[in-house]
């Protein structure tokens, strides 16, 4: 192995252990009995974790942020794939503009975005602040970014008017083309997008405690009401929302690779 090879992994090894540290001591903290004047914990125990999956309210709400995050999700994707998609292969000219718009969660910060929710769907015929669905339509706002950007890059890299030419010559209608051809060589890039924005929305506070407040408790939301009473019971739900989302990643990672192997065979 050369120097530089050595040298590489070692600074990646370094990189992987300065992360993962902040990790580890939320841990050890989760399982300790007591640790306050020692350089590790005096004792080691469970019971925080069982307190907590025996609340009831955690459970519902991990529940509820699991719900509204696959809703929002599962829309944005129904909107974000096609107008993608459509832009790229038949109105490149648009993509400037369509650039400019989805960067523009960005420019808003979350508070002023749901003070200004608020006002519009207080009073009126869609009268819906404080429910569940002003929530979703935030999060498909704020998750539109992470979902463009991925799905973009990687449409910009099949050569989609190819692969559309190709699959009509061959007899295929439009829409046939897109499901058969153009939406399998784009799950990678729909992964990985959905990933981030999954991690993103599981994990967000102020859009969810503004708009919804007690009335849809989500994890963040829980975790802030209990900050205050016990250290080793917050540790411990960090860390159930750590495992949580490395669960979730998994499972959809092993999922593509199940459609991939189907697509291939």
């Amino acid at each position: 192995m050369s120097k530089k090879v050595k040298k590489t992994n070692f600074i990646s090894l370094g990189i992987m252990i300065y992360l993962f540290i902040p990790v580890i001591a939320t841990f050890l903290y989760s399982i300790a009995t007591k640790w306050q004047t020692t350089l590790l914990p005096e004792g080691l125990t469970l019971k925080w974790y069982i307190m907590l999956f025996s609340d009831t309210r955690f459970l519902a709400a991990l529940g509820r942020s699991l719900l509204v995050a696959t809703l929002s999700l599962s829309i944005s994707m129904v909107v974000t794939i096609p107008a993608i998609f459509i832009t790229i292969a038949y109105l490149p000219k648009l993509e400037k503009y369509l650039n400019m718009i989805v960067v523009l969660p960005f420019a808003v910060p979350g508070i002023v975005l749901a003070v200004g929710l608020i006002r519009i769907y207080s009073k009126g015929p869609f009268a819906i602040a404080g429910t569940i669905w002003i929530l979703v339509g935030a999060y498909f706002i704020v998750c539109l970014p992470f979902l463009y950007q991925g799905m973009k890059n990687n449409l910009k890299t099949i050569q989609v008017n190819v692969l559309m030419d190709a699959a009509e010559l061959l007899g295929a209608s439009k829409l046939q083309a897109f499901f058969y051809i153009i939406l399998p060589n784009m799950m990678k890039g729909v992964i990985v997008s959905l990933l981030l924005a999954f991690s993103m929305l599981f994990g967000e506070f102020v859009l969810a405690n503004i708009l919804v407040g007690g009335n849809f408790e989500t994890v963040q939301i829980y975790l802030y009401n209990k900050n205050a009473e016990r250290g080793h019971l917050t540790s411990a739900i960090v860390i159930t929302y750590f495992v949580f989302i490395l669960i979730i990643s998994a499972v959809v990672v092993k999922v593509n690779q199940i459609m991939n192997r189907a697509v291939e065979s």
